[in-house]
């Protein structure tokens, strides 16, 4: 009778384990679920802030080609317009990714440096009429876009529709 006793209690301390594991994997798998969701919002935060901060410039861009501001005026936005870049790549270094996405967001980091760096020589060129800074600003610019469609790649891979 006591080995049958054992044999019961047994069962039914594998059968607790075996339910405190389940729910242990499918509470994981929820907050991971979780996780990647708030990631994923904290990404295209960033990324609609950073397309404002770019309009925001190029408006500027065309204010300054119509005339509609004075050179000095754009060069005083420029800065401000800097400052803004440099805020939004800190937030890169904010978040945290799960492994899966760290490459997409390092390609969304590099892209965002080139699209400064190109923003950078555009405003050279128009403070000093420098024609090779509007090309430096050119190449740049389209090696941000490459950066950004290879990072978009990266990132739906990471989610498993790409």
């Amino acid at each position: 009778m006591k080995s049958g006793r054992k044999s019961t209690y047994a069962a039914i301390g594998i059968g607790i384990v075996v339910i405190a594991l389940a729910s242990f994997f499918i509470y994981s798998a929820d907050q991971a679920k979780a996780r990647g969701f708030s990631f994923g919002n904290q990404l295209q935060a960033i990324q609609d802030q950073l397309k404002q901060t770019q309009n925001e410039f190029y408006s500027k861009k065309i204010m300054l080609d119509e005339k509609d501001i004075t050179t000095e005026e754009f060069l005083r936005f420029a800065d401000e317009h800097f400052e803004k870049m440099n805020q939004i790549m800190a937030k890169y270094d904010e978040l945290m990714p799960p492994e899966s996405f760290s490459s997409s967001v390092k390609l969304f980091k590099m892209s965002t440096q080139k699209q400064i760096e190109s923003d950078q020589f555009l405003v050279e060129w128009i403070r000093n009429g420098d024609e090779s800074n509007k090309i430096r600003s050119d190449l740049l610019l389209q090696e941000s876009f490459e950066s950004e469609m290879a990072a978009l790649a990266s990132y739906e891979k990471a989610r498993g529709t790409g």
